[in-house]
């Protein structure tokens, strides 16, 4: 009886480990997905995970990353404390650029949140090539907008 009380316990304990494991591995993996599905558009190959657009379905990869040069407004965004937009400016399929064209302005204090959230949020965007980043820590509303604006130029870029 003790023996199968530890063989239970160890396959357990097996488990829940592989687990851990597994999930810590998929953590690890999403940041340096962008940048891995970037390259693979970029080299013309697939990388099997993600949706893929028509053009990528039939093999045309490389004039994806051709058709995505160029500036692309994302939506605008209201918020209690104003409206939020960016551009994005894409060379070879990768984000070279992020243009805040309007920020909260409601209030002096929303200008003051802006202005230092806008340049750590480029940064951030252009680090991960993707709208998948961290939100500044006390510009929750305005890191939100910006990053929705961000997702809708991606989505208007193909990326």
């Amino acid at each position: 009886m003790r023996i199968r009380a530890a063989v239970s316990a160890a396959l357990a304990s097996a488990g829940i480990l592989l687990v851990g494991w597994q999930s810590g591995a998929h953590v690890a993996d999403t940041g340096s997905t962008a940048a891995a599905t970037s390259a693979a558009k970029s080299s013309g190959a697939s990388s099997g995970s993600g949706t893929s657009s028509g053009s990528a379905a039939s093999g045309g990869t490389a004039g994806t990353a051709a058709q995505a040069a160029g500036t692309y407004p994302g939506s605008m965004v209201q918020t209690r404390f104003g409206a939020v937009q960016v551009q994005i400016t894409v060379k070879a399929g990768a984000i070279t650029d992020v243009t805040a064209l309007q920020l909260t302005d409601d209030v002096r204090k929303s200008v003051q949140i802006s202005n230092r959230a806008a340049p750590l949020l480029r940064a951030a965007v252009i680090k991960a090539q993707s709208a998948h980043v961290q939100t500044i820590s006390g510009a929750t509303v305005t890191s939100g907008a910006y990053l929705s604006s961000l997702q809708a130029a991606l989505d208007a870029a193909n990326l």
